[in-house]
C-alpha cells in the first residue's frame, strides 16, 4: 500500500471540504465568503409601550387583528431595545442587523432602505409616497392652559414649524407667527424618545424667547408620557404614534408634526429596497436570511 498516496488525497479531499464550507459562488458565478451565521438576520425591534413600534407593527400587518383583539407577531427571537440610539447603535455595530427609527433622527451612522422602491425622505412622507409614517401627537388631561397652551401654541406657529421642517420632519401648520413672549413658568413634558431629540430643539427656542421659564423633558416611551399626562404628573405626554380609543376617553390629543420610520440596516449591508410583505416576514422570523432577500 502506496501510505504517500494515501496522505496526498486524504489531504486534498481535506482541503476540497474546507473550501465549500467556506465559501462559494452566487447566482452570477461570483465568488464569496460566508461562515455559518454570516447571512442570517438580526431582527431589532423597540419595547412595548414604544410609539414607533407600535405604528411600525400597524403599518406593516405586523399587528393582527380579531375583533377587540390584537397580537403583535413581531419575532420573539428579536433583539429589543428601548430607544431609537439604541436601535441606531446596535445597527451600527452589526452587519447582520435590521431596525427601525424615526427618520428625523436617521444619521449618517446606518442605511435607510427603500421600501416598495420608494425612498424615505419628509418630502415623499408629506406626499403619502412613502408608507411607514405617523404622527407626533402632544396628549394632554382637559382643556390646556397657560403656560402649557402658549408652549403648544408656539409649537404650531410659523417659527415653531419651521424648527420641525428644519429638522426633517414633516410640518402640519404654520400659519400664524407667535407673539407671546415674556412668559414665567414651568412646565413637564413626558415621552417618546423619537419625539424627544424635536422637542428639545423646540425648547430651545422658546426658552430663548421666554428665558423665566423651564421646560423639563423626560424621554421613556409614548405610552409612559400618555399615562404622565393622564396620571397629572406631567403637563404634556409625547406620543410618536395615534393615541388608542381608552387614551382618548382620557386625554385630548394635538398634532405636532408628522415622521416616517425608517428601515435601517448597517452601511456594509449591500440590500436597498424591501417590499412590505418581506419586511413584515423578517421581522416575524419567517424570513431568516440575507440571501433570501436577494432573490
Amino acid at each position: 500500500m502506496n501510505w504517500n498516496k494515501i496522505t496526498k488525497v486524504l489531504t486534498i479531499v481535506g482541503l476540497a471540504l474546507s473550501l465549500a464550507s467556506c465559501g462559494g459562488k452566487n447566482a452570477n458565478g461570483e465568488k464569496q465568503e460566508k461562515s455559518a451565521n454570516a447571512s442570517h438576520i438580526n431582527v431589532i425591534t423597540r419595547e412595548n409601550g414604544s410609539g414607533t413600534r407600535g405604528a411600525f407593527v400597524e403599518i406593516t400587518g405586523l399587528l393582527e387583528k380579531d375583533g377587540d383583539s390584537e397580537k403583535d407577531t413581531t419575532s420573539t427571537e428579536a433583539t429589543v431595545q428601548n430607544s431609537t440610539d439604541g436601535v441606531m447603535s446596535t445597527v451600527a455595530n452589526d452587519k447582520e442587523s435590521i431596525g427601525y427609527i424615526s427618520l428625523g433622527s436617521l444619521n449618517d451612522k446606518v442605511k435607510a432602505l427603500k421600501v416598495e422602491s420608494v425612498e424615505p425622505t419628509a418630502s415623499r412622507v408629506a406626499s403619502d409616497e412613502y408608507k411607514i409614517a405617523r404622527p407626533f401627537n402632544l396628549a394632554f388631561k382637559g382643556e390646556i392652559k397657560g403656560l402649557a397652551r402658549d408652549f403648544i401654541d408656539f409649537i404650531h406657529s410659523k417659527e415653531g414649524q419651521k424648527i420641525v421642517e428644519d429638522n426633517g420632519y414633516i410640518r402640519i401648520k404654520g400659519d400664524k407667527s407667535y407673539d407671546g413672549k415674556g412668559k414665567k413658568g414651568k412646565l413637564s413634558i413626558v415621552g417618546s424618545t423619537s419625539v424627544a431629540p424635536l422637542m428639545e430643539k423646540l425648547k430651545e427656542a422658546y426658552v430663548k424667547m421666554n428665558p423665566d421659564v423651564q421646560v423639563d423633558i423626560t424621554a421613556n416611551g409614548s405610552s409612559a408620557g400618555i399615562q404622565a399626562a393622564a396620571e397629572g404628573t406631567a403637563d404634556i405626554g409625547m406620543a410618536s404614534r395615534e393615541l388608542k380609543d381608552e387614551e382618548k376617553e382620557k386625554l385630548q390629543a394635538e398634532v405636532m408634526a408628522k415622521d416616517g420610520i425608517a428601515v435601517i440596516v448597517n452601511k456594509e449591508n449591500k440590500l436597498d429596497n424591501i417590499s412590505l410583505e418581506n419586511l413584515k416576514k423578517v421581522f416575524q422570523g419567517k424570513l431568516k436570511e440575507w440571501k433570501d432577500l436577494e432573490k
